[in-house]
C-alpha cells in the first residue's frame, strides 16, 4: 500500500484538491523544520536556502518565537484588535516606530499580508494627499491582488489573462547596469512621464523596493533614492519603500532603505517580521499615518496577537543575537564562494552578482560571452540543487537568477555545505 504521507501521495491528493494557480517550487512536502534545515515526509533532509521566500530571518520554529506564540495562545488567541485591543499590538507599534527608518513621529498599523500592507499605504498616501495617481518600477513585485498585481512590474504568471489593472498606476524604467539601463534613462523617463501621461500635482505616491525582491534583487542606489526623495519634495509626493522582503536584518540593517541615507515616508513589512506567523504592517510618518479617520484601516485578522508575540520575540532575537551583523557575515561567506565559482571556467555561465548583506543573487546565462539570459537552466541549476539536499529558489524577468535567503541564524557549516551544493549543481548545469 501506497504510504498516505509519501511525497509521491500527497503529490497526487495535491493536484486533486489544490487549485492550479498555486505554484510549488519543489515536489516535496516538509514533514519538520529546525532552523535552517528541513525535512521532507520521505525523510530527506535539506538545507533551506528559501527561508519560505524570505520570511524566517529567525529560522524554523526558533525557541524564543515558539515560546512567546505558546504563551499567547494560553491567554487568547484572537479579539480582533477593533472590538478589544490588547498590549502585544501595542507593544508592537511601540517598538517599530522607534526604529522606523525617518525622523520624527511615527506610527505603525498591523495586516496579515505583504500584499495588505502594500493596499494600505497605497490607500493611506491618496488620503493624505488627496491624489489618486502611483508610480511604480519595471521588475517590481508588490502582490497579487488588484491593486498590487497592477504595481507589480510582471505580466507572466501575476497578471496573465486577469483583465484590466487598477487605475492611475503609471511605470518607470528600474536602472539595473548589466542591462543598460541607467539612472538617466530613469531620470528621462520620468520626465517624460511627467510631460505626456500624469502631472505631478495627481501623483500620491512612489512606491519603490529598495532591493527588488522577485524582479530579481536589484539594488535601488543611493543615487536613485535621493532623486525620488528630492523629486517627492518638490511635488508633494509621498514615498513608499516596499521593505517586505528587504527588511528585519536580511541586508544587514534593519531596513535595506537604511543603506541609502534616504528616509521614506510609509514603510510597508511583512514576511520576517514574525518568523513564520502571518503578520504585516505599514509604519508611516504620524502625521500620514492620522489622515485616514477611525475605522478606515483594519482587518479581522490584522495584527493577530499570535502575529504580535511571534514579532516581538523576533525583534529580540534580532537584537540579542546580533542578527545585523551576522547578516554582513553571511553576506561575505556567500560572496566568496560565488565569486570562486564565478572565476571557474566549467559548468553552467553566471554573472551579475549583487546584493547587500545577506540578500544576495546572480544571473545564469545562455553563454559566457553573452548577456542573454537562461531561465531555463537557472531553474535546472535549482532542480539539481534540490537533488543533491538544497532548497534554492529563481526569481527575475526571465526566471534567470538565483537568489539566495538563508536564514540569518545558519551556522557557517551548514551555509558551507549548501553553497557547495550550489556551486556543484551550476557546474552540473
Amino acid at each position: 500500500m501506497t504510504n498516505s504521507l509519501s511525497n509521491s501521495a500527497l503529490l497526487a491528493r495535491r493536484e486533486a484538491a489544490v487549485a492550479r494557480g498555486v505554484a510549488t517550487a519543489t515536489p516535496n512536502f516538509a514533514a519538520t523544520a529546525t532552523n535552517s534545515a528541513i525535512t521532507d515526509v520521505d525523510g530527506r533532509q535539506f538545507i533551506d536556502f528559501a527561508s519560505g521566500i524570505g520570511v524566517l530571518a529567525t529560522g524554523h520554529r526558533h525557541p524564543r518565537v515558539i515560546a512567546a506564540v505558546h504563551n499567547q495562545l494560553d491567554l487568547f488567541t484572537h479579539t480582533a484588535f477593533q472590538v478589544m485591543a490588547y498590549e502585544s499590538y501595542v507593544q508592537l507599534a511601540e517598538r517599530l516606530n522607534a526604529i522606523a527608518p525617518f525622523k520624527g513621529p511615527a506610527k505603525s498599523v498591523f495586516f496579515t499580508t505583504g500584499a495588505e500592507a502594500v493596499e494600505n499605504a497605497v490607500k493611506i498616501a491618496r488620503i493624505a494627499t488627496g491624489r489618486s495617481a502611483v508610480i511604480a518600477f519595471t521588475g517590481a513585485f508588490h502582490g497579487r491582488t488588484l491593486m498590487t498585481a497592477s504595481l507589480t512590474g510582471k505580466i507572466v504568471p501575476y497578471k496573465q489573462g486577469a483583465g484590466a489593472s487598477a487605475a492611475e498606476i503609471y511605470r518607470l524604467p528600474f536602472p539595473i547596469e548589466h542591462r543598460g539601463i541607467t539612472l538617466e534613462d530613469t531620470k528621462r523617463a520620468l520626465a517624460s512621464l511627467f510631460y505626456g501621461d500624469v502631472e505631478p500635482k495627481r501623483v500620491a505616491a512612489i512606491i519603490i523596493e529598495p532591493v527588488q525582491g522577485e524582479g530579481g534583487f536589484h539594488v535601488a542606489s543611493p543615487q536613485l533614492m535621493q532623486a525620488l526623495r528630492e523629486l517627492c519634495d518638490t511635488h508633494g509626493i509621498l514615498l513608499i519603500a516596499d521593505e517586505i522582503q528587504s527588511g528585519f536584518g536580511r541586508t544587514g540593517r534593519m531596513f535595506a532603505v537604511e543603506h541609502s541615507g534616504v528616509q521614506p515616508d510609509l514603510v510597508t513589512v511583512a514576511k520576517s517580521l514574525a518568523g513564520g506567523f502571518p503578520l504585516s504592517g505599514v509604519i508611516g510618518r504620524a502625521a500620514i499615518m492620522d489622515s485616514v479617520e477611525p475605522g478606515g484601516l483594519g482587518g479581522t485578522y490584522g495584527g493577530s496577537p499570535i502575529g504580535c508575540a511571534a514579532a516581538l520575540a523576533v525583534m529580540d532575537v534580532i537584537e540579542q543575537e546580533g542578527l545585523l551583523e551576522r547578516a554582513n557575515k553571511i553576506g561575505q561567506i556567500i560572496r566568496s564562494s560565488v565569486e570562486s565559482r564565478l572565476a571557474a571556467n566549467d559548468g553552467a555561465p553566471i554573472a551579475n552578482l549583487r546584493g547587500l548583506g545577506a540578500m544576495l543573487a546572480f544571473d545564469v546565462l545562455k553563454a559566457r560571452d553573452s548577456k542573454e539570459p537562461d531561465g531555463a537552466r537557472a531553474k535546472r541549476i535549482a532542480g539539481l540543487a534540490l537533488e543533491r539536499g538544497l532548497i534554492v529558489l529563481t526569481c527575475g524577468t526571465f526566471g534567470e537568477t538565483l537568489r539566495i535567503l538563508v536564514p540569518l541564524t545558519i551556522d557557517d557549516a551548514d551555509l558551507k555545505r549548501g553553497l557547495s551544493i550550489l556551486s556543484e549543481a551550476i557546474a552540473a548545469a
